[in-house]
Formats: structure tokens, sequence, C-alpha cells
């Protein structure tokens, strides 16, 4: 007995001990994912503030111009990427799941939802928390997420860049959601005075129950629609037809014709249906119209944009240019004209001035015509013929 609970002793020694490296490795790790993502930051901001200079004009003094001191960017360039090397050498991401809540820090964390998450596994995330990760890299895997963990009913994002009230037009795509926690940390979104009213307007169709930790009201509701109701009415005005169909379902888009068509009625749509807060799959249709574009998909679209506007500019200029050649040749025509009339009636005249010269020459007009159309149908109703 004192050898089994010697045994004991020292299995439970090595257990704590083993959950005590395991802590420590974690904190270790989320420490080095959260200087990386402070250096990745400090990056941005300094590429973002060398862009601003270049774009101002240096100033001319005694006839040379004035330039901030490259010396002192490449330094700083030097610094930070040594920084970034000396740590890359530990974890750079991290994933844990801890009892119902998937925990996500740092970009290379997202690589895993493609893995094979076992069924039980996958059904007791409830919770997924992000941490050190780009919003925008999170938008490019909901619907990822959406599909490995379909009892997801509450995300977190803490230093992931939120930085604008419609970037939470992405969480839409979720098919279900009972909470949101947006931390004040590395979020700046948070700032805003009615950002919370943005979220219950825009995710309505959630029926969210709690944000940051508050319980939702039916007042709450209310004022977020009383705030933004007229942004989807005027969002889903301006854009044209094409894009809402583009937005819709098969369904959706047959319930959007008869709505243009004013047959809600005899589709047996009612009025409170076919009005603007109507819900068909969930999200009203006005609200499906403000969406999120990333970075690089906008930058994509200004790219596609400018691309357009060059092929427009030189087919409009083409157009001018053969516009005015015409124009040319009609002033040219009008000039001619006179004179060239007279020749043509000048040589009407000398052509039948001989009324039997004339006969023979239509006649032999007529023949060769004949005998050319001949020759046309021959060689159509040959078998080889090209």
């Amino acid at each position: 007995m004192a050898s089994i609970a010697a045994r004991k002793e020292e299995e439970r020694k090595r257990e704590s001990h083993r959950q005590t490296l395991l802590k420590e490795k974690k904190r270790l790790t989320i420490g080095n994912i959260a200087r990386q993502w402070e250096i990745q930051q400090n990056q941005i901001a300094l590429e973002a503030s060398l862009n601003k200079d270049k774009e101002n004009e240096p100033c001319q003094i005694n006839g040379s111009a004035a330039y901030v001191f490259p010396e002192e960017s490449r330094s700083l360039d030097t610094i930070l990427s040594s920084a970034v090397q000396g740590l890359s050498v530990l974890e750079s991401h991290l994933v844990e799941v801890e009892g119902d809540t998937l925990g996500l820090y740092g970009a290379g964390a997202l690589e895993c939802l493609d893995r094979n998450w076992s069924v039980q596994t996958a059904g007791i995330i409830a919770t997924v928390s992000f941490m050190f990760i780009e919003f925008d890299e999170i938008v490019q895997v909901l619907a990822k997420l959406k599909t490995k963990f379909p009892n997801c009913v509450h995300l977190k994002f803490k230093e992931t860049n939120l930085v604008a009230l419609q970037q939470f037009n992405a969480l839409a795509e979720m098919h279900r959601m009972e909470q949101l926690t947006v931390d004040p940390q590395g979020n700046p979104v948070v700032n805003f005075t009615l950002w919370k009213y943005y979220i219950l307007f825009r995710l309505n169709h959630f029926n969210l129950q709690k944000i940051n930790g508050e319980k939702v009201t039916e007042n709450d509701i209310v004022k977020a629609e009383r705030l933004f109701g007229i942004l989807a009415y005027v969002a889903s005005s301006e854009l044209p037809h094409y894009r809402m169909l583009s937005l819709f379902g098969e369904s959706r888009r047959k319930q959007f014709h008869y709505l243009l068509e004013g047959k809600g009625k005899k589709s047996g749509i009612g009025s409170e249906e076919s009005s603007d807060n109507r819900r068909s799959g969930g999200e009203s249709t006005a609200r499906a119209t403000l969406n999120y574009m990333t970075k690089d998909f906008h930058m994509e679209k200004l790219e596609e944009i400018k691309e357009r506007k060059t092929f427009c500019q030189t087919y409009v200029e083409n157009l001018v240019k053969e516009a005015a050649d015409i124009n040319m040749k009609n002033e040219s025509l009008q000039k001619l004209w006179p004179q060239l009339f007279i020749e043509l009636v000048r040589d009407a005249v000398l052509e039948i001035r001989n009324k039997n010269s004339y006969m023979k020459l239509c006649l032999q007009r007529i023949t060769e015509q004949k005998q050319y159309y001949k020759e046309v149908l021959c060689a159509k109703k040959r078998p080889n013929a090209a």
C-alpha cells in the first residue's frame, strides 16, 4: 500500500510538473505572438508614415531639395526585421481548446480550420476567440468556421484591428450568433459611441443576446433601428437591380422580381413580408446590401476600375477620332459634290448619247451579271465546294 501511495504521489507530481511546463510554454508562446504582433503593427505604421512623407513635395532650399534622411528609416527597418528574425525561433501561433472555447492566437492559427476535427470536439465548440490576427484574414475563414463548428454561437476579438463599423458587415456570413465580444485592446472601433447599435442593426437576424457581456434589451434594438434604418434604405436604393439580384439566392431573386413588378399580393406575399424589413432566409433584403470588402479585395476592385476606365477612355477617344474623320470626309464631300454631280450627269449623257451602243452595253452587263450568278450557284452545288 505504501508503494502504491508513493507511486500515485510521484505520478501526481509528474502531472503537476507537466501542467506547469505547458502553462509556461503557453505563456511564452503568447508573449512571443504578442511581440510579433506589436512589431508588425509598428512596421505598418512606419510604412504608412513614410508613404505619407513621399506624397509631400520636397521644399527647395538654395536650389536643392530637402529630403527626409533615409538613414533613419533604414535603421528602423533593420531593427524591426532583426527583431522579427530573433523571435521566429519560437512558436508564432497557438491553437488551444479549453472547455467549449477554441482559442486562436496569431495568423498561423487559422490554418487549423483546415484540419479534420473530430465530431465530438467540433460539436462542443461554442466560443471561438481570435487574438493577434488581422480581421481581414479572419473574414476569409468565416465560411470554414461555420462549417467546422456548427454550434459556435459566440465570437471574441482581441487585437484584431477592428477599426471601422463596416467591418462588422462581414459577420453576417455566420449562420448563428448569440454573443459577440470585442475587446478594446487592439480594436479602436469600440471607441465609437454607436458601435453596439450598429452591430444590433446589421446583425439583427441573429437576435444577439449579449454584446461584451451586457444583455441586449428591446430598447437597444429599437434604438439601433431608428439610428441606422435609413442607412440600409439608402444603400439598397443606390444599387442597380442586377447588383441586388447577385446578393440573393434563387428564392429571394424570385421574391425580389415580384416586388419590382408589383406582384406581391398576387404571389401571396403579404405587405408585411414585402416590406423593406422582410426577412427571407434570416437576413433582410436591405441589410444584405451592407457588406464589407477586405483591403486586398478593395485593391483588386480599384485595379479593375482603373483598367475599365483606361479601356473606356481609349474606346471613347477612338470613337471621337472616327467621328472627326467622318465629319471631315462629309465636309470634303459637300465641297466636291457640286463639281462631282456635274461630272456624273455629263458621263451619263455621254453614255446614252448613242442609243444603240448604250443598249448593247446594258445587254452585255446583264449577260455578264447572269453568268456570274450562274457560276456562283454551280460552285455552291458542288460537294467538295469550300
